[in-house]
């Protein structure tokens, strides 16, 4: 026999097993069957763990519980023999009526009887000319939402500048967008950041990743998704204030919307990070097939769903606002404005989220990523176009500004060229 047979190393057999999957779905590839196979394995060592505690009686030696990267192999007697099945994870192997067996010999466990990879064939994957046709799929959905995000970051930092900068734009409502638009410039740089640790590099095992660094870029993607959705229910329940308050300028509502907008997320992330250190602290905290993932995705759906309820409730109330002779008109203009963009900005970011929450993570991956990561990434353009560039009040602010400065330099320079002149 040549001395006893040695396990690969773990994994290692598995990923011979699932490369050309891996290769297909490039640097974004699905970890579900990894981390079953790790869990298979954290139990197989357990139990290795607990007959080690037992030693074998006289005459009763054989070959220990045994994980080979792919299978458990129970603790058998000598000259015993023992068949397993084909792994059946995610219809990646066909359904083989083969089994792989094992003898327990003088020697050990003998090598698998046939070998896994002829027993377990894996699904026909393809062509070399598909897998390269994903690959480009996935480079170019990355330079588009790039692109998307890089544009959004510009026009919202622009946007806060223009509010921040005129003094007469100073109010809680545009404070209110302000804070808005930080969270999509927070949503963004996340973006930025868990791609450059989780996929930049192609060598890194990133299903299998599980540093404090990667669980940090996680922690505060969810804190900035969490935050966008709390601060456009804000904005849906700042237009319901004004409704009800009949335009009144009230500030005292400003720390309570502050602490929906950054304070419910904070401590959402909170008890999802303890929850997770707790009870679920494998891998990277990027699996959404957890069921502490429900810690998250629950207060995204309340948020989506109250302001569904704010849109409803606005729509009845505009309509019963508009026929009231007593409103006045610049109060129906300032009143159609915010409206307008407001209720665009409600159906408009919950409407796929509802779509894809209903259904399991596995299902529609594709168009789940084109929704969440290409049209996402413009999201933050289309706010800041809505609320700032073609807000009224802001294009005449910055029209009365450029035409003061006009003015200035006009007569700065017929000041200089009346000086020279006299001079």
């Amino acid at each position: 026999m040549g001395g006893p047979w040695q396990p690969p190393r773990p994994h290692s057999l598995l990923l011979l097993l699932l490369l050309p999957t891996l290769q297909v779905q490039g640097t974004h590839p699905d970890c579900s069957v990894i981390l079953h196979f790790q869990k298979r394995e954290a139990e197989c060592l357990e139990r290795i763990r607990s007959e080690s505690q037992t030693p074998a009686l006289p005459g009763q030696e054989g070959c220990p519980t045994e994980w080979d990267g792919v299978s458990c192999w129970p603790a058998l007697p000598l000259g015993q023999s023992r068949a397993v099945g084909c792994p059946d994870i995610l219809n990646v192997f066909k359904k083989s009526k083969g089994l792989i067996q094992r003898n327990c010999t003088e020697w050990g466990w003998s090598l698998p009887n046939p070998p896994y990879h002829n027993t377990c064939q894996l699904e026909t994957l393809g062509s070399n000319n598909d897998t390269e046709a994903k690959a480009r799929h996935f480079v170019t959905m990355k330079v588009l939402y790039t692109c998307g995000y890089s544009t959004s970051l510009a026009a919202l930092l622009l946007a806060i500048g223009i509010f921040s900068c005129f003094r007469k734009l100073h109010c809680t409502r545009n404070s209110i967008h302000i804070h808005f638009f930080t969270s999509f410039i927070l949503r963004g740089t996340a973006v930025f950041i868990k791609d450059s640790i989780l996929f930049s590099d192609e060598s890194i095992d990133h299903c299998t990743m599980s540093t404090v660094t990667c669980k940090a870029a996680i922690a505060f993607f969810q804190y900035s998704v969490l935050a966008n959705f709390y601060w456009l229910l804000v904005e849906g329940l700042y237009l319901q204030t004004l409704l009800l308050l009949t335009f009144t300028c009230d500030r005292s509502y400003t720390w309570g919307y502050i602490f929906i907008g950054w304070g419910v997320p904070m401590v959402t992330v909170g008890v999802w990070v303890l929850t997770r250190l707790q009870y679920d602290d494998h891998g990277c905290w990027d699996d959404y097939s957890s069921l502490y993932w429900w810690v998250i995705k629950a207060p995204i759906l309340l948020a989506i769903f109250v302001n569904f309820l704010i849109f409803l409730n606005v729509t009845r109330m505009l309509a019963q606002k508009i026929r009231c002779p007593d409103l006045s008109k610049t109060h129906k203009q300032q009143y159609m404005r915010l409206t307008k963009s407001t209720l665009l900005l409600i159906p408009l970011f919950g409407v796929h989220y509802v779509v894809f929450a209903l259904v399991p993570e596995h299902v529609g991956v594709d168009a789940r990523l084109y929704f969440e990561l290409v049209l996402g990434s413009y999201q933050g353009f289309l706010v800041a176009l809505l609320y700032c560039f073609l807000n009224g009040e802001v294009q005449a602010e910055i029209r009365r500004n450029w035409g003061k400065w006009q003015r200035s330099m006009e007569s700065n320079v017929f000041n200089l060229a009346t000086q020279d002149f006299t001079a």
